[in-house]
Formats: structure tokens, C-alpha cells, sequence
């Protein structure tokens, strides 16, 4: 059974971390529930770890999100939106169909939600093109799990990949000298 994903659209009070204020936001977040009551008390009760017992959520909007498939990738903080379209012949018209579907891709840049996007796609049997990504405004996606063991392992492997730190670019050595000397200057 494939999931049905929902996009919740939550008012909240959110530190800014440039001001270090209290700031009331509205942002979209994706769960995973059978319908909109569960999707309604499931985005609730994972809000309700991240704030503290004082403030309450808004729920502003909830609609199906019109997402084939969600692919969380390591050491990526954003997510895009990956459309793909299937390209298939028809025979009886003699001419090219295409199917477009829409992934949630989690990456760094654009570039990488590209990358993901053809290695998700890599084991596909027909053709296949990208005809657009762009950067999503979802920011976190909570799957739906049962609790049984074989969840608890998903469950897991999911959180780690999706909660794991970006990777810092490699730091070229500087010229020491030419480095004292900035630092002189800018002193």
C-alpha cells in the first residue's frame, strides 16, 4: 500500500535565530496519515516535542501533497521537488506519452537534488527525463510508522539519514605567511 502524504501548513512561534526573538512563522510540514484527521493529530503530536508546553500550533491548512515518492539522503538539510516525466510509446497512436510524477528530494543544492533524483531513478526500466527541480518550502517530512520491530529499524535508518549533520566542504591549507599577513591586515 503506498502512502498518502500530507502537507500541513503550521502557525507557530519559532526563535529567529538572527534576531534571537520570538517570531509567530507558517510553515509547511509532510506527514503521513490515511486521513485528514490523522494527519491533524499526527503533525500535532510531533510539533508537540518541539515546542515547549506553553505554546500551541495553529493548524492553518492541510491538503494531499502530490508526492510519488520521498527520498531522504545523508548529510542534505533541504528538500526540492523533483518533477520526472516517464516517457512511454503508445502504439495505437504511434506517438510518445509522457507521465510526469513528483519526488521529494532531500539535498544541499540544486545540483545534488539532481544527482539524487537520477540515482533514485537509476533501476527504472523505460525512459525517463527531469524536466524541473526546485527548491521545496517542506521543512521536515515525519513517515508513518507501526511501532513493530521491523518499523523501529526503519524508523531509525530514516531519522538518522534525515536528522544527519551536512558535510562541511574540505578546507584547503593556506600559505601561512600569506594567512599572517591577513590577519595583520585585518587587525
Amino acid at each position: 500500500m503506498s502512502a498518502t502524504w500530507y502537507e500541513c501548513k503550521i502557525k507557530y512561534r519559532k526563535l529567529d535565530e538572527a534576531s534571537g526573538m520570538l517570531k509567530v512563522k507558517t510553515e509547511p510540514f509532510l506527514v503521513d496519515a490515511i486521513s485528514y484527521t490523522e494527519a491533524e493529530s499526527r503533525i500535532t503530536e510531533e510539533m508537540s516535542a518541539y515546542l515547549s508546553d506553553t505554546e500551541e500550533i495553529k493548524i492553518t491548512n492541510i491538503k494531499v501533497a502530490n508526492f510519488a515518492e520521498i527520498h531522504p539522503f545523508e548529510n542534505s538539510d533541504r528538500w526540492f521537488k523533483s518533477k520526472v516525466s516517464l516517457i512511454a510509446f503508445d502504439e495505437e497512436s504511434g506517438k510518445e506519452r509522457k507521465t510526469n510524477m513528483y519526488l521529494l528530494i532531500q539535498a544541499n543544492d540544486v545540483k545534488e537534488a539532481y544527482d539524487n533524483t537520477i540515482s533514485v531513478m537509476k533501476d527504472t526500466m523505460g525512459e525517463y527525463s527531469v524536466p524541473s527541480i526546485a527548491e521545496s518550502p517542506i521543512m521536515d517530512v515525519f513517515p508513518y510508522f507501526s511501532g513493530e520491530e521491523d518499523d523501529m529499524e526503519r524508523v531509525e535508518k530514516f531519522n538518522i539519514i534525515k536528522d544527519s549533520i551536512p558535510a562541511v566542504a574540505e578546507v584547503i591549507e593556506e600559505d601561512p605567511i600569506e594567512a599572517e599577513t591577513e590577519a595583520e591586515v585585518e587587525a
